[in-house]
């Protein structure tokens, strides 16, 4: 029997250590609830490799790369507003 293909990022999404996530927290419409949970998650982690903000980023751009072209421009935009709140949340400054 074959075992069914499985992209490496499907891997990643289902087995990683690196945060658990709330469920469907990139499904929200809203930039800054997005920012709050995937930085609460960041911080909460004791499995994280890097620090919480690197971390955060990397999980958020990380969805945002996997989803591709699957993305809408709306959905796209909201994640991307996300992360410039993700920005703000850690003291940094939004990208322009």
């Amino acid at each position: 029997m074959a075992k069914s293909k499985k992209k490496w990022s499907q891997d990643v999404t289902e087995n990683s250590d690196a945060m658990d996530l709330k469920e469907g927290v990139f499904k929200s419409d809203d930039p800054k609830k997005i920012a709050r949970s995937v930085k609460h998650s960041a911080e909460e982690s004791d499995r994280r490799k890097s620090s919480p903000y690197r971390a955060a980023m990397s999980m958020l751009t990380f969805y945002i790369n996997r989803a591709g072209d699957q993305l809408t421009n709306k959905r796209r935009g909201t994640l991307e507003k996300a992360k410039d709140e993700l920005r703000k949340d850690f003291g940094r400054q939004p990208k322009d």
